[in-house]
């Protein structure tokens, strides 16, 4: 029995980037915000509401699951690809099909002009044989 892969879509706590107990790392990782403006917010609302966000966030670090090990290789590039994913997947996908699109019409470019007739790179083909 094979067990599913880590979502990336999913909120997890970061531990390595985190300092108590990795929430506020996790949700700058998942909203792609700086962890210190996170931080910075999470300390505004601990003040505005009189200390009462402070119950859901031990709460949310023990429900919340430790970030795979897997995720923590990921670059900055990868990173912030995920973090588009979970902020906006139709736009991802449209960006996605559009790169994909560009790939597609310069191979065929590519394609088109050796298969096209070509006389300098038949001859160059030619003088290989």
């Amino acid at each position: 029995m094979s067990t599913q892969p880590p979502s990336r879509t999913k909120f997890y706590r970061n531990k390595r980037d985190g300092k108590v107990m990795g929430v506020c790392a996790g949700i700058a990782d998942y909203t792609g915000l700086d962890v210190s403006l996170v931080r910075i917010m999470f300390l505004a609302g601990l003040f505005m509401s009189g200390g009462s966000v402070l119950p859901l966030y031990f709460i949310a670090g023990w429900v919340a699951p430790d970030q795979p090990r897997e995720f923590a290789m990921e670059g900055p590039d990868e990173r912030r690809f995920w973090q588009q994913v979970r902020a906006s997947p139709q736009q991802t996908s449209r960006d996605i099909r559009s790169r994909l699109r560009d790939i597609d019409r310069r191979l065929a470019d590519v394609e088109h002009y050796v298969t096209t007739e070509n006389r300098s790179l038949a001859n160059e083909i030619d003088g290989l044989r």
